[in-house]
């Protein structure tokens, strides 16, 4: 038997700390596709918003259903549409943020198992890395890559 250790390169720094315009205008855009979820179970509205190598941002948001699990992510939405409008672009740069009726959840949320595995296909079949933010009302996480960070031991095509 044999060991084998994963480790994570996360960079924690706070919200209202320096950041950069691209993380600012994706932060901005993400809490605005937040405000426009469907959420009316749940009362937890996530906003996704990417930045793709054509320039374009793309932004999306969770929406539920009475019948779940039949709703759909706020990453996967984003990421389906701007795949749906912008086949051969490039995902440089995801940010997801979420809120709830009370505001900003404090510590950024995670992608869920389903939108970790279609982000590592993105990232796949892009051939290039997906540098991912999650923002909270007090840190914002920054991640170099789907892959490394959010799902270093991953289901892959056989």
């Amino acid at each position: 038997m044999r060991q084998h250790n994963v480790s994570i390169e996360t960079t924690i720094a706070p919200l209202d700390g320096v950041m950069d315009k691209e993380t600012e205008t994706l932060l901005i855009e993400a809490q605005a596709a937040a405000k426009r979820a469907y959420a009316p179970y749940s009362k937890f509205r996530v906003g996704a918003a990417v930045l793709l190598d054509n320039g374009e941002i793309i932004s999306g948001n969770n929406q539920e259903n009475a019948a779940y699990p039949s709703g759909l992510c706020a990453e996967r939405t984003t990421v389906f549409y701007a795949n749906s409008r912008y086949p051969e672009a490039k995902v440089l740069h995801l940010l997801i943020y979420a809120e709830t009726d009370a505001g900003p959840v404090e510590q950024p949320v995670t992608p869920c198992g389903a939108c970790r595995q279609v982000l590592l296909e993105k990232e796949a079949q892009q051939g290039q890395p997906i540098r991912v933010t999650l923002a909270g009302a007090n840190d914002v996480y920054h991640l170099p890559s789907v892959g490394g960070a959010l799902l270093p031991l991953a289901f892959d095509k056989l």
